[in-house]
């Protein structure tokens, strides 16, 4: 392809995107923090699919790390298909979806309302049938997105997610690590990963690793690999795949492992270290290990942000890896922009 494609103008204005939600979100926001405090939660819910999924498996970490509360994905279709109610007084539950349409979600969200739970929505689409459902809807404020692959609306659901758990608990560190974030953004897209891309363009599978909030990281990417650039990647924790997974790593097998700076990166180092003993070709963020490749990355941030100033790097660098192996990310086979499901 010559042309720039919709992907790569939507990676662009992640940053500018970031800001706007962080701006345009400041009053509904606050009104879904203020419910949080006075609920107290002692458990969270989570409803999504997809890209939003990994969202909010990202807030999940977040939120135990940070609160020390339990979030739990629920089953969309524990309401839609059978019809079950969960018991979820004194809980509250956050939906997330780039369109708010699907059914499956919307009645998930309804039904968590209805088992007691305060309901919180987080959508690109403030009008949306999930929103309509929920007690508070925070609204993406991510601008159109052509692109069937989503990026900035990913990195919004995350930065709303993080927004409101810094609200929520009046966390200064973190409200300022939110707020940083379009500045720590721009400065992600300008991390090259040729390196990475020149291992993977006539590739057939790898594994992507990630620990806490970066392992929802690692599950976005390997999608990512699937879905635009015919990649059969698989995430793993870096622990979970030394239980088994790792049996298949060697003979140059790729390996994508991400590091940050936070209390698990000496056990990422101990599997890279392990992986590469295996003869694997690995990558690694926050790392230098002999034997492995270090991708560039933004240093100096929160823990619990950086995974996702990761995605944004990633974002260019998959979009460019994509074309480079003859695909077109905004068109991949077999997929649509709104999945609506049952």
């Amino acid at each position: 392809m010559t042309t720039t494609t919709h992907m790569a103008t939507e990676v662009a204005e992640i940053p500018e995107a970031a800001a706007r939600f962080l701006t345009e979100a400041r009053a509904p926001l606050s009104a879904a923090a203020a419910a949080m405090r006075q609920l107290d939660p002692k458990v969270i819910v989570s409803v999504a699919r997809g890209s939003s999924d990994h969202a909010s498996t990202y807030f999940k970490y977040a939120v135990e790390l940070v609160a020390g509360v339990p979030v739990a994905s629920v089953g969309p279709s524990i309401a839609s298909i059978y019809g079950r109610t969960l018991k979820l007084a004194g809980a509250a539950c956050v939906g997330v979806s780039q369109s708010g349409k699907s059914p499956d979600i919307v009645e998930m969200m309804r039904s968590a309302g209805a088992g007691g739970a305060l309901t919180i929505a987080l959508t690109n689409n403030a009008a949306s049938p999930m929103a309509a459902v929920s007690a508070h809807a925070l609204p993406l404020s991510a601008g159109p997105e052509q692109s069937v692959a989503a990026t900035k609306t990913f990195v919004n659901s995350v930065v709303a997610g993080l927004a409101l758990l810094s609200e929520w608990l009046e966390d200064e560190a973190l409200r300022a690590a939110v707020a940083g974030l379009p500045e720590a953004f721009a400065r992600a897209l300008e991390q090259d990963w040729t390196p990475l891309s020149d291992r993977l363009v006539r590739a057939q599978s790898l594994y992507v690793l990630g620990r806490g909030p970066g392992f929802a990281m690692s599950n976005e990417m390997a999608l990512k690999f699937k879905e635009t650039s015919g990649l059969h990647a698989e995430s793993y924790s870096a622990a979970e795949v030394l239980h088994g997974p790792a049996a298949i790593v060697g003979g140059r097998f790729p390996v994508l492992a991400l590091g940050v700076e936070d209390a698990a990166l000496p056990h990422v180092r101990a599997t890279v270290e392990r992986l590469v003993g295996q003869e694997a070709d690995v990558f690694c963020t926050g790392l230098a290990v002999d034997g492995a490749t270090t991708l560039p990355s933004v240093s100096g941030l929160h823990p619990i942000v950086a995974p996702l100033v990761l995605g944004v790097s990633f974002y260019k660098f998959i979009e460019q890896l994509s074309r480079r192996r003859g695909f077109n990310p905004d068109v991949p086979p077999h997929l649509k922009k709104v999945t609506e499901t049952v």
